[in-house]
């Protein structure tokens, strides 16, 4: 070890330093006007209550023959997996002649209170596939399910296998129980019931706080401070921007779903206990017999490795592949790594089927 060369003139030339920086960083700041996100062109397909299914404007003159349709989380906002030209897993598919479609669920308010997750699988997703399967003249599509979404599309392909060619999931929990997981560990112990009773709809700021609590120093405290280094450079400093507008823009989260899920998944642990279901309907992962791609990070700290791992034990499809991404939860969006890897090796997976 090291030690660190301190003097009252090094000290001192440093906070002179830091302080330049963020003199000039706020000039920075002040001129970068609204902050753009989503950048691919699409258009509304269907519409439902708060819910709108997009079509993305395909990228060569012969897509591939089924489309994709993409199942995000209802806890944050989809454009993470469009957030700008060069950081964009849906760029990325289009680019490689994937036909892709996404469920934007918008913002809950007061008139979702009692939306179940019935409403969420059995309706808004069962209607999107049947809207996408009409408009294609086919019977099955393949379903790209991320985080939450790719619970849902667990539970949709489960009940509904043959509308479903091949299933993709990515940094999907499985395994809600594992010793690893931080959150699962919190909402265990939840009195949900109360949550809900109190609050009705549960606030996003309030998950939102929850998640950063998860590594309070790095997602609240440090992140800040080094972005005084990066101030000057204003495409560094609009790409942090439009992190910070994903991570701050959290829906709030009807109620009834709310409720359901956390008993269903974190407490109960239905998907590997077998005891979830959807609308009165039960869940059966075994019923799961199309192509499987479950791609999962190696570093996520939301979604365990083995809390994504466990489900090729648990499916009855013969044709299981894992693919491991080193990097974190988000980072398997947005990362220059996650741009070279996640889209090429979903689209091969997809043409070799």
């Amino acid at each position: 070890m090291f030690p660190l060369q301190l003097t009252p003139q090094s000290i001192a030339q440093e906070l002179a330093d830091f302080n330049k920086n963020l003199a000039e960083g706020y000039k920075n700041l002040a001129e970068l006007g609204p902050i753009e996100v989503g950048t691919s062109d699409k258009e509304v397909v269907y519409r439902e209550d708060k819910m709108v299914l997009y079509r993305f404007t395909p990228q060569v003159k012969k897509p591939h023959a089924v489309p994709m349709l993409i199942v995000y989380a209802l806890v944050n906002r989809p454009y993470m997996t469009d957030l700008q030209e060069d950081r964009s897993t849906i760029r990325g598919l289009l680019e490689e002649g994937m036909d892709v479609y996404l469920i934007d669920w918008g913002y809950p308010d007061a008139a979702d209170r009692y939306l179940g997750l019935e409403d969420y699988v059995d309706g808004y997703i069962k209607r999107s596939v049947n809207h996408i399967c009409r408009s294609h003249d086919l019977d099955a599509i393949n379903l790209l399910g991320i985080c939450q979404g790719g619970a849902f599309s667990l539970c949709f392909a489960a009940l509904y296998p043959e509308k479903v060619k091949n299933l993709v999931t990515m940094v999907t929990p499985v395994d809600f129980q594992t010793p690893d997981n931080m959150l699962s560990l919190w909402a265990r112990h939840l009195d949900v019931d109360l949550l809900v009773e109190t609050m009705g709809n549960v606030p996003g700021e309030l998950l939102n706080f929850t998640f950063l609590s998860m590594k309070p120093f790095s997602l609240t405290g440090q992140k800040y401070l080094d972005l005084v280094e990066i101030m000057q450079d204003k495409t560094k400093l609009c790409n942090f921007m439009r992190m910070e507008k994903w991570i701050f823009d959290s829906p709030d989260q009807a109620g009834e779903a709310f409720r359901q899920f956390i008993k269903m998944f974190y407490q109960e642990n239905g998907l590997v206990n077998g005891t979830a279901q959807i609308g009165g309907k039960e869940v059966k992962l075994e019923n799961i017999t199309m192509p499987i791609l479950n791609i999962y990070a190696t570093l996520d700290h939301l979604v365990p490795p083995a809390a994504s791992k466990v489900l090729k034990g648990l499916v009855g499809s013969t044709d299981y592949t894992e693919l491991p991404f080193k990097g974190g939860h988000i980072g398997i969006y947005v990362s220059g790594r996650a741009q070279r890897e996640v889209p090429p090796s979903i689209a091969n997976w997809l043409k070799a089927r």
